[in-house]
């Protein structure tokens, strides 16, 4: 009879001689873990039968010992009979819809071995099994996953003995497999644009970053983006088997819409906003920043002024989206345009930028700031002109501008046509912060993956209910050229305005989106007052080691030390949570091009370089530490340079107190300074072997 054992454990137990078995059993196991997890499946492993795979429908899924013994086949069929179990029971268990799981289980399996890195996919090169067998024959592309041979789909149904009346997918649940027959990772990179894409040796997209747990890595990189957690990636999963089987019972179009609607509420609430405002969702910030530009272009009949505060701190595409012009050369919908030509519907758009920084790469003063805001201001009012002023809280290097007290002041002018935007897209502010700018009306724009974690590229734009009741958005409609953008089902369902957008759904923004609010859901369940003492304690550390560290040099100005302009305040808003700084070699400033490269051996495993140094420099040369990326930044030598930055995130705070402990909370912050310890010697390793950074 065969044994029932866990999966992980057979695998932990086999060939663990070499070292190189070691390192590839950890690989494996770790992406193991983001397998889907479904009660009451028994995995069993058979002797008698060692190269068996078979499937009980509700039950168990039998795999023979020889299949276990190389770990990637392993994988790859242990994540189809687990994927064919979830669409049985997601469709209440139905038998006489074989032919759905077959292709669903297949698809995903297909999809799922198109992101295994290179060295996993040659270990199957020599391996002749009917599933890998398939899957190389029939490729990754949704084409021809969707188009199996007969001969194909019945030795697939050999692995669960039922055979299939029905020789081809319904029209629905096609449908339904390309939206949804898709490993989790693979959503979380789609509906946004190419940066998303990753590597095929290290998974990393161009942030760094994994569209699956990356645990193996030091990460404190929440002011560029991070690798979703395992806590937010399994709930994720969990989405998508809840929206499969709604799809399936409710249909795609409703399952779909009612689960837009639930993360909209859920965002309201977990940022306790009032009913009367209005979440719109985007794929990115700059997205959102078209959104606004859009909104904009209906809510006026006047001519449209957007002035821009800390636009060298802003996404790069964020210029070209207010003045109403393609950003990239593809759309998050997939579709082809080209990047700076003016998009269909717009009216022309004036830009008034104001950077943080002035020609000789200085940081401006605050109150050189609120001057050049306020001339450009009573300009644009004194032409007639609907003026939009985009505010900064907080910017990629954590500023803010301009202040409270401008603010005040513009409101007073006469006259003034104006809409405040608040660009919140690290979104390092606290509720009442938020709740506070919505009552004044203003429009903010929020991002899910900065300091909250979430996966890169979730956007949404908090609309006021001042804002939102405005009758030219339920009358008028959007420039037709944002139908290549946006679908409705991310707007106000109220707005008529949104109505010729496209029909379709964003899974993947909504996945993102999930995630990021998983991450909120889990941060403000530490109490506030635990929250508070663990940023300081953390944000403390991190800026005291800088400052200790001779190869480091802070990028501060004291005037932006401290933001509230009431010193009594605490919260996020207040307290600085990303920490810029140089590197220097024997007090020389390392330019742009090295920082970049220290940047990539930072995130990567450099033991090879160090094959004869001691076990402390092994340890730290094969830590993988992944931290904000390189920004282009003149030094105050008139050096152009670059800084890294290290940040607080969301998990820092949630990750510790999720034992509900004070006493493990506290220690497990700790247990995070020291990993900005082992990063910042790290840096001094790389730093003091010159030779790592040459061409």
């Amino acid at each position: 009879m065969p044994s029932k054992l866990l999966f992980t454990s057979q695998l932990s137990n086999n060939n663990l001689s070499k070292k190189e078995n070691v390192n590839n059993l950890i690989r494996i196991l770790a992406r193991f873990g983001n397998v889907p997890k479904i009660d009451g499946i028994n995995i069993i492993l058979s002797k008698e039968e060692p190269e068996i795979f078979k499937i009980i429908p509700g039950e168990s899924i039998t795999i023979g010992s020889i299949v276990i013994n190389n770990p990637v086949l392993a994988l790859l069929y242990i994540r189809y009979g687990i994927e064919w179990q979830i669409w049985y029971r997601a469709f209440e268990q139905d038998k006489s819809s074989i032919l759905l799981y077959d292709y669903a289980a297949f698809s995903v399996t297909s999809l799922f071995y198109n992101l295994l890195p290179k060295k996993d996919k040659n270990e199957l090169e020599n391996e002749n099994y009917l599933l890998i067998d398939s899957i190389k024959e029939k490729g990754s592309s949704e084409k021809n996953i969707l188009n199996l041979r007969i001969e194909l789909l019945e030795k697939l149904q050999s692995f669960h003995g039922y055979s299939s009346s029905r020789k081809k997918l319904k029209k629905s649940w096609t449908a339904i497999i390309k939206c949804l027959a898709r490993p989790t990772e693979l959503l979380l990179m789609s509906g946004g644009d190419l940066r998303l894409n990753i590597d095929e040796d290290e998974l990393l997209n161009k942030y760094g970053c994994r569209p699956f747990p990356r645990p193996e890595a030091f990460t404190f990189a929440s002011s560029t983006a991070t690798s979703v957690s395992n806590y937010a990636f399994n709930k994720t999963e969990n989405s998508r088997i809840n929206l499969i089987n709604k799809s399936l019972l409710k249909g795609k179009k409703k399952a779909a819409f009612d689960f837009s609607e639930l993360l909209k509420s859920d965002l309201k609430n977990v940022l306790n906003l009032n009913k009367g405002c209005q979440i719109i969702f985007s794929p990115s910030g700059t997205d959102s920043a078209l959104q606004i530009a859009g909104i904009t272009q209906i809510i006026t009949k006047k001519e449209i002024a957007h002035i821009l505060v800390g636009s060298d701190e802003t996404g790069s595409g964020v210029p070209a989206a207010l003045t109403g012009c393609h950003f990239e050369n593809n759309t998050a919908l997939g579709l082809p345009i080209k990047k700076g030509e003016m998009i269909e519907g717009f009216r022309p758009i004036s830009l008034t930028e104001i950077p943080f920084r002035d020609n000789k790469g200085n940081l401006k003063t605050a109150s050189r700031l609120d001057d050049e805001v306020l001339e450009a201001v009573i300009k644009a009012n004194d032409l007639g002109r609907y003026l939009v002023l985009h505010t900064m809280d907080q910017s990629k290097l954590g500023y803010q501008a301009p202040s409270e007290k401008l603010l005040q002041q513009i409101s007073e002018i006469e006259n003034l046509s104006l809409q405040i935007i608040v660009d919140g897209s690290q979104l390092r502010l606290d509720s009442k912060d938020i709740v506070d700018y919505i009552n004044k009306g203003y429009i903010v724009t929020i991002t899910g993956s900065k300091y909250f974690t979430g996966p890169p590229y979730a956007g949404a734009l908090i609309i006021p209910k001042k804002v939102s009741k405005k009758k030219e958005l339920k009358n008028e409609i959007l420039p037709s050229g944002l139908t290549s953008y946006y679908n409705y089902s991310d707007w106000p369902e109220s707005w008529i305005c949104s109505k010729e957008l496209s029909s379709g759904f964003n899974y993947g923004a909504s996945m993102r989106w999930h995630a990021a609010i998983t991450e909120m859901k889990r941060y403000f369940k530490t109490p506030l007052l635990y929250r508070n003492l663990g940023i300081e304690m953390f944000c403390n550390y991190v800026e005291e080691s800088i400052k200790e560290a001779p190869f480091l040099e802070q990028l501060f100005d004291e005037e932006f030390q401290i933001h509230s302009e009431k010193k009594e305040d605490t919260g996020l808003k207040n307290i600085r949570t990303i920490f810029p700084f140089f590197i220097k070699k024997d007090e020389n400033i390392l330019d742009e091009k090295n920082v970049k490269k220290l940047y990539l051996l930072l995130n990567s495993d450099i033991s090879s370089d160090f094959e004869n140094s001691s076990l402390e420099v092994l340890r730290i040369a094969t830590q993988k530490c992944h931290i904000g990326q390189a920004v282009k930044v003149l030094h105050k030598s008139n050096k152009q340079s670059a800084i890294l930055r290290i940040s607080l995130g969301a998990r820092v705070i949630s990750d510790s107190w999720k034992d509900r402990d004070v006493s493990i909370f506290f220690s497990s912050i700790e247990e995070q300074m020291n990993q900005i310890t082992v990063i910042i010697r790290k840096i001094e390793l790389i730093v003091n072997h010159p030779e790592l950074l040459s061409d």
